[in-house]
């Protein structure tokens, strides 16, 4: 199977603006379930890694769902650029994905190729687009998008409990010690 995309191509204004956290969102290629193995699961969590390194954020809040990914994070400079930031950590989970598609599922590629008009093709495992990406700039907002992203599991019925899912930051909170990936700080 084929896409066309179209002529239009969606993009996403960040505000860069200091002091603001960032609730983000990234959904995969056709709401497809691409995040529903530990495999990928992983990719999202070292990419969420190098990319706090790199950017120098505090991550205060994450959730990785079968077909899309949450995250609230703080810059630590004044001066950052969001797209950069973004692009650091999806980028880094698409190569990962597609290169292990290529050497042990090959069948699934065409699942997530695009083809342009030009006969260029590619391979997506994100929706176009910047995904989703709101300034939060008090601590009422933050705590409020943290128990957004904590109860999303429960109430799609992948766990019976938020801290029951290992792909979220409510374990952190909770003070349990198996995590996927340990916070910076909480807001406030």
């Amino acid at each position: 199977m084929q896409i066309r995309p179209g002529p239009i191509r969606k993009t996403r204004r960040f505000f860069n603006d200091p002091g603001h956290a960032h609730e983000l969102t990234f959904t995969c290629y056709r709401r497809m379930k691409l995040l529903d193995r530990d495999r990928s699961r992983n990719w999202m969590v070292f990419a969420l890694e190098q990319a706090r390194r790199r950017w120098e954020f505090e991550l205060w809040g994450y959730v990785i769902m079968p077909e899309h990914v949450h995250v609230l994070l703080f810059p630590k400079q004044h001066n950052y650029d969001m797209s950069m930031i973004v692009k650091s950590i999806k980028q880094s989970v698409a190569r990962r994905a597609v290169g292990w598609l290529r050497l042990n599922a090959p069948a699934f590629l065409p699942r997530l190729r695009v083809r342009w008009p030009n006969g260029r093709e590619e391979y997506r495992f994100w929706q176009q687009g910047g995904g989703y990406d709101r300034n939060l700039f008090n601590d009422r907002s933050a705590w409020a998008s943290i128990q957004y992203m904590h109860a999303n599991p429960v109430r799609r019925e992948l766990a019976t409990s938020e801290i029951h899912w290992r792909w979220s930051s409510a374990r952190w909170y909770a003070g349990l010690d198996d995590l996927a990936i340990a916070m910076d700080s909480a807001p406030g």
